[in-house]
């Protein structure tokens, strides 16, 4: 196991965290309290820090406009407890996952053995230092059922790895929006347009990023330059580096069962249709 390996599986797995903010129940149950638009996502994946206010919410989701978090942050906290919204979103989780991912794969031993090797890696995460994501939701209790302690397992693991990246972006000179504008061009992550829009930047802040990317040599006509394309690696090179240490437990033996688990996941999620169409660039699911 290497940290090039770890972070190839963590981003194998990352779809099924990504199923918890589209499921239906989202709406339905969050709606339900007066949570609209983005407010549900921005309060579910703060709550753990507790009533935090947007500026902190801003500041470590990283690449959001702190105008978006402002309208949802902290009014959420008026509707629902951060307990309570921390609550709704793992019983959601609990609910919806057998579901998405059909009963021969929920109940299957591989994934029983997959949730119990990734829980394994995120108990091995040594400490919470400088990583304020991870250190919050390492506090929530672990849930009941195997595909939530899959899933609680995978959030862990990446929001780690997500704090030692915003970190990594800080060393590097990018801002949220500038990073944000990086990872859409080079076709790996959302399509621009549906970035842009879910992260609550205007065409305007868009192409302001994009020309201040321009000067510096890393963009050229909306796709990465040569210097562009070396600056990602070296970012994620040095994110999968910061984010390597629980991974040390994880045997070859184990890498494979979860490369099997991770594809049949990722085939399970593609099938549910939760994504919106147009969500995803050209590239996406490429590491670089």
């Amino acid at each position: 196991m290497d940290a090039l390996t770890a972070g190839k599986l963590i981003r194998a797995f990352d779809r099924l965290h990504s199923v918890s903010y589209f499921v239906p129940e989202v709406g339905e149950r969050f709606g339900a309290l007066g949570m609209e638009g983005r407010t549900p996502y921005l309060a579910v994946r703060s709550a753990p820090m507790g009533a935090v206010g947007g500026e902190v919410v801003a500041a470590t989701f990283y690449n959001f406009n702190p105008a978006l978090v402002a309208t949802a942050i902290p009014a959420a906290w008026e509707l629902a407890s951060p307990e309570t919204v921390t609550a709704i979103r793992y019983e959601i989780v609990s609910e919806a996952l057998p579901r998405v991912l059909g009963d021969e794969l929920a109940t299957s031993a591989e994934l029983a053995r997959a949730a119990v090797i990734l829980r394994r890696a995120a108990e091995a995460i040594p400490n919470g230092d400088g990583r304020p994501l991870y250190a919050a939701h390492a506090g929530v209790p672990w849930p009941d059922s195997v595909p939530a302690q899959l899933w609680h397992a995978i959030t862990l693991l990446r929001e780690y790895r997500g704090d030692g990246h915003i970190a990594a972006l800080i060393v590097n000179g990018l801002s949220g929006l500038e990073a944000l504008i990086t990872h859409t061009v080079a076709g790996i992550g959302f399509s621009v347009d549906f970035a842009r829009l879910l992260r609550g930047w205007s065409r305007e802040q868009w192409a302001a990023g994009v020309d201040s990317l321009k000067t510096r040599g890393l963009v050229d006509d909306d796709a990465l330059t040569p210097a562009g394309v070396e600056l990602r690696s070296r970012l994620e090179d040095l994110t999968d580096e910061l984010a390597f240490a629980p991974w040390r437990s994880v045997s070859d033996v184990d890498v494979e069962l979860l490369e099997r688990v991770g594809k049949l996941i990722r085939e399970a999620v593609a099938s549910s249709g939760l994504f919106p169409g147009g969500a995803f660039g050209p590239r996406y699911g490429e590491l670089r």
